[in-house]
C-alpha cells in the first residue's frame, strides 16, 4: 500500500497522517487492485467548510477520485473516504 500526502502552505501532523492512513487502509480492504493514494489537503474559501480533502486513487484501468470539504481535516478525510467507498462498490457492480 503506498500513501502519498501532500499538505499545501502546512506540515501535517503525525497525528493528522495516521488518520489518513487508518482511514485508507479500509478502501484497500475494498479493492486489492488499488495500487496507491495521493492524498492532497488544502485550505480554500471563506466559509465554514474551509479545509478539503482531495484523493486520487489509481487502479488499473480506471481511478477515482473525490474531493471533500470540511470544518476539519480529520472530517474532509472521512467524508472523502467515504465518497471514494462508495466509487468503488459502484464499479465492482
Amino acid at each position: 500500500m503506498n500513501i502519498n500526502i501532500q499538505s499545501v502552505h502546512f506540515k501535517a501532523s503525525d497525528d493528522l497522517q495516521k488518520h489518513i492512513h487508518e482511514k485508507l487502509r479500509k478502501l484497500f480492504v475494498h479493492s486489492d487492485k488499488i495500487i496507491r493514494a495521493d492524498v492532497k489537503l488544502f485550505e480554500e474559501g471563506n466559509g465554514q467548510t474551509t479545509q478539503f480533502c482531495e484523493i486520487r486513487l489509481v487502479i488499473p484501468g480506471d481511478d477515482h477520485i473525490a474531493k471533500k470539504g470540511a470544518e476539519t481535516y480529520e472530517k474532509a478525510v472521512l467524508d472523502t473516504v467515504d465518497t471514494l467507498r462508495k466509487m468503488i462498490r459502484r464499479a465492482k457492480k
